[in-house]
């Protein structure tokens, strides 16, 4: 048995002010609790919320900040994910995984920005996996990168036998999210760890999912803390015996005898994705009918922020145009 304790933080997350205070008191609060937890993540984008003109460089104080927690609690602590503005002036959606010695151990840019609803965030196109000596490796998502397995499909490729997967889902796609939590644990033989935050954070509904599909965890729409001891022999054994003595479906890809050639941009097989037109946001004509139409000067939301208010936890309002509208984010 290869034990190894990892806390999930559902909290609730501000647009207009920091809440890294907040994430620190809840690491110290988690544990003085559950004082046996090994890692720590929150949700995506929890330190300042979800909009980019909070943007930081890579390395900065609240990063710093983490890695002394990190450091003062021997701790693996992945603290959401912040933007992050790239030398070259580009803005990433980044995560960052700090050791228990307050070192940090690799970096992740999400490869899968919402678009078009999150415009004007770059996509990141590096992998993050890492080991937790004697115990297991572990690999980083953020977000819609889960809809798209290839992304899962490299991590567990190279071993990842646990997934952490910090979101930030506020919209009713929430629940098909859910779903393929359990389906990607069940595809790819690895746990899930889904953490969404509250308020300008997500709805909630955090999940941890284990290699069977099963889930272990599920939280509601109240901040929650659930720290839960995995088994990482348990990956090993399902991915040498099958699911439940079933399929073995890493084998099976791995001896495979066929090659697709859809991720052959140069085949023509992809040609219909080509015929869906434009990746935009859509918005209904006269005829009630959907069509994506970036001509309108009402449609983008996402770089102009053209929403009434904004609500934050502390049950204000705040009246907005483009500072104060967050992206929709997932």
């Amino acid at each position: 048995m290869t034990p190894f304790a990892i806390a999930g933080v559902q909290m609730y997350v501000n647009a207009l002010q920091p809440n890294v205070d907040g994430m620190i008191h809840r690491l110290d609060l988690l544990m003085a609790r559950f004082p046996w937890t090994q890692m720590v993540l929150f949700s995506e984008l929890a330190p300042f919320g979800p909009l980019p003109k909070f943007s930081l460089p890579l390395r900065n104080d609240t990063v710093d900040r983490f890695c002394e927690a990190a450091r003062r609690h021997h701790v693996w602590l992945i603290p959401g994910s912040m933007f992050e503005t790239a030398e070259d002036g580009r803005i990433y959606n980044t995560s960052t995984v700090i050791n228990p010695d307050g070192d940090i151990v690799c970096t992740y840019r999400k490869m899968f920005p919402f678009r078009p609803y999150e415009e004007g965030i770059a996509a990141g196109t590096g992998f993050c996996v890492f080991d937790v000596p004697e115990v297991g490796r572990f690999g980083l998502s953020i977000c819609y990168d889960m809809w798209f397995p290839e992304t899962t499909r490299q991590l567990t490729s190279q071993g990842v036998e646990v997934l952490l997967h910090p979101v930030l889902t506020g919209t009713t796609d929430r629940e098909a999210e859910l779903s393929i939590a359990r389906a990607t644990a069940a595809q790819f033989q690895c746990y899930v760890f889904d953490v969404n935050g509250l308020g300008a954070g997500g709805v909630g509904k955090s999940c941890v999912v284990d290699p069977t599909s099963t889930v272990l965890h599920q939280s509601a729409g109240q901040e929650d803390m659930f720290p839960i001891e995995v088994d990482l022999d348990t990956v090993r054994r399902q991915r040498e015996r099958g699911m439940k003595g079933l399929g073995q479906v890493l084998k099976s890809f791995r001896d495979r005898e066929v090659d697709f050639s859809v991720y052959d941009r140069s085949s023509g097989t992809d040609a219909y994705l080509h015929r869906l037109g434009p990746l935009a946001i859509p918005r209904q004509d006269a005829g009630g009918m959907l069509r994506s139409d970036l001509t309108a000067p009402d449609v983008q939301l996402a770089s102009r922020g053209l929403v009434e208010q904004i609500t934050d936890i502390s049950g204000g309002t705040t009246s907005g145009t483009n500072e104060g509208t967050p992206p929709i984010t997932n």
